[in-house]
């Protein structure tokens, strides 16, 4: 039996790449882990492929102004690699009107280098979800 421990560590630079990526909705180099291969878990959504991934992501986050902080990141063993963040968001319509969330998000990579996401399982909330949607 062997011990499976995360390690707090330092954030890698295409975690910081794809959460800007996210709050800007530019997918470019911030989305270039993702393959068309890549499932994504947001919630009870099951999402495949790269550009099914970004449509979601458009399709939620278009109406808002958010930018999401990462507080935390771990790395475990087999390519997996966890993050705890808050995301604040506004309507663009209500920019005054500011909620902010925790998330965490949990990444299972196919490879290290270059980086390959192979499933991301995300959770966000508790939130009023009145107020952003």
């Amino acid at each position: 039996m062997t011990d499976n421990t995360a390690h707090a560590t330092a954030v890698p630079s295409w975690v910081l790449k794809f959460m800007d990526a996210i709050d800007t909705l530019e997918f470019g180099e911030g989305f270039a882990p993702l393959t068309e291969n890549t499932d994504m878990f947001f919630g009870t959504a099951h999402i495949h492929g790269a550009e099914a991934i970004k449509a979601f992501f458009v399709k939620i986050d278009a109406p808002l102004i958010i930018t999401h902080e990462v507080l935390e990141f771990w790395t475990a063993d087999d390519g997996v690699h966890l993050l705890r963040g808050e995301a604040t968001m506004a309507r663009k319509s209500e920019p005054d009107k500011v909620v902010r969330a925790p998330f965490m998000h949990i990444f299972y990579l196919d490879r290290e280098e270059p980086v390959r996401i192979r499933t991301i399982r995300v959770t966000a909330g508790p939130l009023q979800t009145d107020a952003v949607m």
